[in-house]
């Protein structure tokens, strides 16, 4: 048995929900913040069977395309510094999922 924990940006986390629910798998999802961007992303706990992890994954790679965003990120400045600062767009690949497998060693369901 294994356990998987996938990543998924909050624009993505329905779409592979659904999908994984439509695969029969279960699924429960924690709410996460992190990355370049300080956006919400959801983290999702997906316990399986051996035989299916890659099925699993696969079902993520397809709902979690990455795409490019432009974007300004503005640091922090205080006083009056901010008068003479200018920002340049930024290109940022975003979307994708970052997943990681663990042996889950006890499963119970009640």
């Amino acid at each position: 048995m294994k356990l998987i924990y996938a990543i998924v940006r909050n624009d993505n986390e329905d779409d592979v929900m659904d999908a994984l629910n439509s695969a029969h798998f279960q699924v429960t999802k924690l709410a996460s913040t992190g990355g370049f961007l300080r956006k919400g992303n959801s983290t999702l706990m997906i316990a399986t069977d051996d035989e299916r992890v890659n099925a699993c994954i696969e079902v993520i790679k397809s709902e979690c395309g990455k795409r490019q965003k432009i974007t300004i990120n503005m640091p922090y400045v205080s006083g009056t510094s901010m008068n003479s600062y200018s920002t340049m767009p930024v290109p940022v690949e975003i979307g994708g999922a970052t997943v990681m497998v663990v042996d889950l060693e006890r499963f119970e369901k009640y």
